[in-house]
């Protein structure tokens, strides 16, 4: 994963304080959790774009993670507060891929990439919305 990066077709933030059940016993976030920050960074994307992921399931379509690479850098703390960067790169026509970094003031914590297909309720891909297809 390099750390220049193309410029994305859409950028969100969303900003959010670590919870304590986010942590393991040493209060800093348990490595899992930091893939809950990714999703609520793209669902939030989505709904700032003028749609919501709601929406997208009612259509019956779904949205599935098929790949992910994170890079830990250091680890956040209980009650930290945080800003998820997520990076729409590229859209293809069953496919996004998004670039995510995760900062507490100006010091990175975690930097990831992840595929997100389009599949219907049987698990088969199928064409992304045209709304998010036009960006």
């Amino acid at each position: 994963m390099s750390t220049t990066l193309p410029s994305p077709i859409a950028r969100h933030q969303l900003s959010l304080r670590v919870s304590y059940h986010e942590t393991d016993g040493q209060r800093r976030v348990h490595h899992g959790n930091y893939l809950n920050y990714f999703e609520r960074g793209r669902v939030e994307m989505l709904r700032a774009m003028g749609t919501s992921y709601r929406e997208l399931e009612n259509t019956g379509l779904m949205l599935v993670v098929t790949d992910l690479n994170v890079k830990y850098h250091c680890a956040a703390q209980f009650d930290d507060t945080l800003l998820v960067t997520t990076n729409l790169m590229e859209i293809r026509k069953v496919r996004l891929t998004h670039h995510y970094q995760i900062h507490r003031a100006d010091e990175l914590i975690v930097a990831a990439e992840s595929i997100i297909a389009c599949v219907d309720k049987t698990g088969r891909p199928r064409r992304l919305p045209q709304t998010l297809l036009d960006l």
